[in-house]
């Protein structure tokens, strides 16, 4: 497919998600030649999103086709988020999701992997500078039972997902400056009997507390108390739910009064919610410490016997 024929298709599909594409450009990723597309729900609006396709993408295949409609309109969405680039993850790190480098490439170590390189940083409203630089990995088998094509509309939920599963497990660190840093995708996050990703086994409770934490930091801190989406497709895959299961957790947050109902699915943080800042906090500091690496102090002063 040619990149006038298929900028013609990504502007069509955005059209018809509610998005306008604000600019085309050609780019290169280690993966070869690529299209970018920068979309707003509106020209002149303050938030856009970033598509990067492999110029060879055949939006005419139906697969491909239904990849890139269902991210234009989960994105046409997320674009009402005040910060549409943020995420929390389960235990209480809100973070920032950009540079992501698609689509994946073959691994030049000669491994039979693919990789997508991006960086997520700390977005807790500070001047802080740390962040991760990652690189998400999947075999050829995984991919080839998994994807269709290696490309943003159809792996990046579950890259970001498989991001913030690997920071709660204490797997990847933030730093003020680093290598990349591994973010396996394995089977062991895929269910191929259902066709479906699982990357948390959670309960109520749980659930509850993640969508508090994320109408803190979302709207709260990053967002002047604008309304988020609550019911986000991505987050509902990454807790292991269902939308319908996270909009009835919504609403009991609301009659709690930690949230003020906005527009259907989202909502706002109230005073209520603002007044547990120390609690949020120190959950903060808590995950902080989980993903900082430990040192042996004997080995550090050279105590050993090696």
């Amino acid at each position: 497919m040619s990149t006038e024929v298929l900028a013609g298709k990504v502007e069509q599909a955005a059209k018809a998600a509610g998005l306008q594409v604000i600019s085309t450009a050609a780019g290169e990723s280690a993966a070869g030649p690529t299209v970018k597309f920068a979309l707003a729900l509106a020209a002149g609006s303050a938030s856009n999103v970033s598509l990067e396709l492999g110029a060879n993408y055949d939006a005419a295949r139906p697969e491909l086709a239904a990849g890139l409609n269902a991210w234009l309109t989960e994105s046409a969405t997320r674009l009402r988020n005040p910060r549409p680039d943020c995420a929390v993850t389960l235990l209480g790190l809100p973070l920032a999701f950009g540079r992501f480098e698609w689509p994946f490439h073959h691994s030049t170590s000669g491994a039979d992997t693919s990789l997508v390189h991006g960086e997520v940083h700390l977005a807790d409203g500070t001047d802080t500078q740390l962040h991760a630089k990652v690189s998400a990995s999947m075999t050829v088998t995984f991919q080839e039972a998994v994807v269709p094509a290696p490309e943003q509309p159809l792996a990046e939920g579950f890259v970001y997902n498989a991001v913030r599963k690997t920071m709660d497990q204490g797997q990847l660190e933030l730093v003020k400056s680093g290598n990349r840093q591994p973010v396996p995708l394995t089977t062991r996050y895929y269910l191929p009997k259902i066709h479906k990703f699982t990357f948390n086994e959670t309960n109520e409770a749980q659930r509850k507390e993640f969508l508090a934490a994320k109408a803190y930091w979302l709207s709260g801190i990053l967002g002047g108390k604008a309304p988020v989406w609550m019911v986000d497709p991505r987050d509902a895959q990454y807790l292991d739910t269902s939308t319908e299961e996270l909009a009835r957790l919504s609403a009991l947050l609301a009659h709690d009064g930690l949230v003020q109902p906005a527009d259907t699915g989202f909502a706002s943080a109230t005073a209520k919610l603002m007044d547990r800042r120390d609690d949020f906090l120190a959950q903060e500091a808590r995950m902080l410490a989980f993903i900082k690496p430990s040192f042996n102090e004997d080995m550090r002063a050279g105590l050993t016997n090696m």
